[in-house]
């Protein structure tokens, strides 16, 4: 009998949590190999849990991108940390990003967290590259003593540097478990959602201030043609002057988006892309429960 043939399968779900700015979506596209999470320097980016599949012959790894640990101020924030608990209570591992520029004492409650947790812990101190020697020895000290059984490791997951060290440790901690997910899976979520969160990437990344914190993507129809994806989406706003500065003068910001996003959308489909982008407003969605349960933030 081979090696291969008595090696078990390992399976489980590796969930990626810290605070925001750390480069947790940045972490989790580069194990993964895809861009399944949104990337911007603007704080709370990620709103929803996004799950990356990465297989293996005798191993899966479910990776979970999740929000940014914040103070909620309304109720879209308390839901968007309520995905990070989650996260915590349903681990097989727990990967904590933190990085070399954060103070160490903040969010300090869900540090005590991970000291109580039963599964194994994986502290990943993040943008090395852009931090000196000393200091990245300093930091690890600091994560040793803070938190004594997790396994610490120094990364650039922008560089793409040590990410080596961290699917190894992540193999080897996975339990023993039969896959969770198909084989030539790569995520649970489905174009439309990939549609709607290029569409909210291109929003941050083109307005300032308030703006793209006060907006929500809905994608109306997906038509999957064999040659062509016609979508149609809904920018949702909370005020009529947000409505005005999305569209821009004689609609030249809402065109910008909309090319931007159809060009992303087509690089990532691997299709033609025709987007419509429409713009709605809808004043209180933030604190409706109705409104966050249709755009999927609560049950």
């Amino acid at each position: 009998m081979t090696e291969n043939s008595t090696k078990k399968h390992r399976s489980g779900f590796v969930n990626i949590i810290g605070n925001p700015n750390v480069g947790k979506s940045t972490l989790m596209n580069a194990m993964v190999g895809e861009k399944l999470s949104i990337v911007t320097a603007k704080a709370q980016t990620t709103r929803h849990r996004i799950m990356g599949i990465v297989n293996g012959e005798d191993y899966q790894i479910v990776y979970s991108d999740t929000p940014g640990i914040l103070k909620p101020n309304y109720r879209l924030q308390q839901n968007m940390l309520n995905f990070v608990d989650t996260a915590i209570g349903d681990a097989d591992i727990i990967l904590y990003v933190t990085d070399t520029v954060e103070t160490a004492d903040k969010n300090v409650e869900y540090v005590k967290k991970l000291q109580n947790l039963d599964c194994p812990v994986v502290i990943v101190i993040n943008k090395i590259d852009i931090s000196t020697q000393d200091k990245v020895v300093e930091k690890i000290t600091y994560w040793k003593e803070q938190v004594p059984k997790a396994t610490v490791i120094p990364a650039s997951a922008q560089e793409k540097f040590n990410l080596d060290s961290i699917f190894d440790t992540v193999v080897e901690a996975l339990p023993e478990c039969p896959p969770w997910y198909d084989k030539d899976a790569f995520t649970d979520k489905n174009l439309r959602f990939f549609a709607s969160e290029i569409i909210r990437e291109k929003i941050l990344l083109n307005y300032d201030q308030e703006i793209p914190y006060s907006c929500e993507v809905v994608v109306e129809a997906f038509k999957e043609g064999a040659e062509r994806y016609d979508i149609s989406a809904i920018i949702y706003v909370m005020r009529d002057s947000q409505k005005g500065i999305i569209i821009g003068k004689k609609g030249a910001s809402l065109k910008k988006v909309g090319t931007e996003a159809r060009i992303e959308m087509e690089e990532f489909f691997q299709k033609k892309v025709f987007l419509s982008l429409f713009v709605k407003v809808d004043a209180g969605w933030r604190e409706s429960r109705r409104e966050l349960r249709r755009f999927g933030y609560e049950d």
